[in-house]
């Protein structure tokens, strides 16, 4: 068969289809742009492979990246509630939370938000170097807010304490970080356990 041979309302079809099963316009285009992928698709139709999720395992007990002149502050120093062990990542597993000091235009010090977030239980960085690896995976809705991952607090050589986020800069998703002596509001949630 060629390409001549399919026909419009195949197309449509396959479009509609597609919509209700939670296809984006974006995963069209990168079927439509890849023969190797359009070639995979075929040998599941045909019965000649199968498709499985790919499982994605997160070490919370391992150290994450840690850029040079930093340093990651001994385990006393973190929060007594950060997610430890290796988990199954799955995109339900986090949510996002803000401190009734960060909501109606609030604004809390990241030293104080730290406080409230004792008996929170966070995810550190290591979950961030997970979503940059697999940016695909960060949901959309996180666009215009930086996502912080206070499991992992880092210093400087100047002693000064900090936390990293992931934030969407236009063109991609990057690493920043903000000092715990600065203001947190409401665009500065905080990565969380959903269980």
């Amino acid at each position: 068969m060629n390409a001549s041979e399919f026909g419009c309302g195949a197309g449509h079809q396959l479009a509609i289809t597609a919509a209700k099963a939670g296809w984006e316009l974006t995963d069209f285009t990168s079927l439509t742009q890849s023969e190797d992928k359009c070639r995979q698709v075929l040998t599941y139709l045909r019965g000649l492979s199968e498709i499985r999720p790919i499982e994605h395992l997160i070490d919370f007990d391992k150290a994450p990246s840690v850029p040079e002149g930093w340093m990651i502050v001994p385990d006393s120093e973190q929060l007594p509630n950060r997610v430890r062990g290796v988990i199954k990542f799955t995109p339900a597993m986090v949510k996002l939370h803000l401190d009734a000091g960060q909501k109606n235009g609030k604004v809390i010090e990241g030293n104080e938000l730290r406080k409230k977030l004792d008996k929170v239980p966070v995810y550190g960085a290591q979950l961030g170097d997970f979503y940059m690896a697999n940016p695909h995976l960060i949901p959309e809705d996180w666009k215009g807010n930086a996502i912080f991952f206070w499991g992992t607090i880092y210093r400087r050589a100047n002693g000064g304490l900090f936390v990293r986020c992931l934030f969407w800069d236009g063109d991609g998703w990057v690493w920043g970080c903000r000092w715990l002596v600065d203001g947190w509001s409401d665009s500065r949630p905080a990565a969380v356990s959903a269980s």
